[in-house]
């Protein structure tokens, strides 16, 4: 068993990938101590930008989306890697878990940054640039469709709230309201975005 896990210990990155589409759980466990800290460091780089409104739920459902994203079309995401192209796994993966974590706050902020190829690079320590990764485009269409449903103040509200990152004072000022109505708007414009997007019990906010 030990020469076993030896010798998985040493698979190559395409060897790697290969194991983990067929379904071994040993080269999965491998690919979670090889990735994880790479994954939650360019994920939390996104994040830190946003403490105002993400906490540690949202970099773990974060994470979560990202392994749902690699194993969903029969984990199309994995196969479609191409070392081939001088790409390195671990630039390639830390420019999805940098996509995931911009599209996870487009579902709340309308967030219209992607990751570049310059800032995965610069996350993953002395990699190669990786190539550029299309979000989901069926996602993108539903957060815009619900974002339509929202009247127009609603939609000024989150743009400076979320999109801008603007200070409860600083959007209450904007918008002419008191602070205590940006607080009870930011509520219940969370849950309203959280039930409409489908996507479960609200995390806690900031205050």
């Amino acid at each position: 068993m030990h020469d076993v896990l030896a010798a998985k210990a040493e698979l190559g990155e395409t060897e790697l990938l290969d194991a983990m589409i067929v379904g071994d759980a040993g080269a999965w466990r491998l690919f979670h101590e090889r990735y994880d800290r790479l994954i939650y460091r360019c994920i939390t780089k996104i994040t830190c930008k946003f403490s105002s409104v993400l906490c540690r739920e949202d970099v773990r459902e974060i994470y979560a989306n990202l392994l749902y994203n690699l194993l969903r079309r029969d984990m199309l995401k994995l196969r479609s890697f191409r070392p081939e192209k001088g790409n390195k796994l671990g630039s390639w993966i830390g420019l999805l878990a940098i996509n995931t974590a911009y599209d996870y706050l487009r579902t709340v902020s309308r967030q219209p940054r992607q990751g570049s190829i310059n800032e995965a690079a610069s996350t993953v320590a002395h990699q190669p640039d990786p190539y550029e990764v299309l979000l989901d485009k069926e996602r993108r269409t539903r957060i815009d469709d619900v974002m339509k449903c929202f009247s127009e103040r609603d939609q000024t509200f989150v743009a400076l709230y979320y999109g801008e990152g603007l200070s409860p004072d600083e959007v209450a000022k904007e918008m002419g309201i008191s602070v205590k109505t940006v607080y009870s708007k930011k509520h219940k414009i969370r849950s309203r975005l959280v039930d409409l997007l489908d996507l479960g019990p609200a995390p806690a906010l900031a205050a």
